[in-house]
């Protein structure tokens, strides 16, 4: 595991890293067929038409691939037969079989390789793939996939890298430190999965060039004040002028240090520590 660089024959070359994809196994093998959909693309539309993401289309085509996020195939060994490439998430995924044959895909954490066995539900063994309640994890464990409510299945942590670090239980809570710092109350009888996510080097990436961003569906931006009043607020001015104002914004949202969450915000309560500044 780990990224490819090249000889600086180009100086596209000079700069890409991309990832060696050698822990994916076996090679060139396609996705479970019972297992994937159509995923639409948007081009940034909503159901009406309006653009309300900028800078989208284009792209690869790709397929969704169906992630279990709950793990409710609850006391029953399953083994990993392969672990395979997601175009839509950075994270790599493995595919599970179990004994009645029904395949699934989790997420694949650090130290999960063909082979492996992987369990969930109350009573597994805490070792990277199994999934269990918060109240049986031991304290300083790294998690990933993590419940906000039970039976809602895994909302957070799950990006490549990613772990939280269950800290301390209290009652029917667990505090739970997030990859943000921010240290939150989560029901002890939600579930989450053991280990760290692999994939680590993803955040050494370099595309090298424009034309791989577009490859990924990603149009190119105009910065703010290259614009035209018209179409911006920090657009127009003689010369290289910022617009004499805070920045902004499209819509005249302020872009720097303005903190947007509502201050009433239900889920406020259940935040012990907020995440560090700077």
């Amino acid at each position: 595991m780990g990224n490819k660089t090249y000889r600086p024959y180009t100086t596209t070359l000079r700069w890409t890293a991309i990832s060696d994809f050698s822990e994916i196994w076996p090679k060139n093998k396609r996705p479970e067929k019972s297992l994937v959909e159509a995923l639409k693309r948007s081009g940034g539309r909503n159901s009406h038409g309006r653009m309300t993401s900028r800078r989208r289309g284009g792209g690869h085509k790709k397929k969704y691939r169906l992630i279990d996020f709950k793990r409710d195939k609850v006391g029953i060994e399953g083994k990993v037969i392969s672990v395979e490439y997601d175009p839509n998430r950075t994270a790599r995924i493995a595919l599970i079989e179990y004994p009645d044959k029904e395949r699934r895909y989790i997420l694949a954490p650090v130290g999960l390789s063909v082979g492996s066995v992987v369990r969930s539900g109350p009573g597994s063994e805490v070792s990277p793939g199994n999934a269990l309640p918060l109240s049986e994890i031991p304290l300083g464990t790294q998690i990933h996939n993590l419940e906000f409510q039970r039976n809602r299945g895994g909302q957070i942590v799950r990006t490549a890298g990613g772990y939280a670090i269950l800290m301390a239980k209290e009652g029917q809570n667990a505090h739970v430190r997030l990859p943000s710092g921010e240290v939150r109350l989560i029901p002890s009888n939600c579930y989450a999965t053991v280990g760290q996510i692999g994939n680590l080097d993803h955040e050494n990436i370099s595309l090298g060039k424009a034309g791989r961003h577009r490859w990924m569906g990603y149009r190119p931006a105009s910065r703010a004040v290259a614009k035209n009043p018209v179409d911006h607020p920090m657009g127009g001015g003689e010369g290289k002028s910022s617009g004499g104002r805070h920045p902004t914004s499209r819509s005249g949202q302020l872009a720097k240090g303005f903190k947007t969450r509502r201050k009433k915000k239900q889920s406020s309560k259940n935040i012990v520590t907020g995440r560090p500044r700077g």
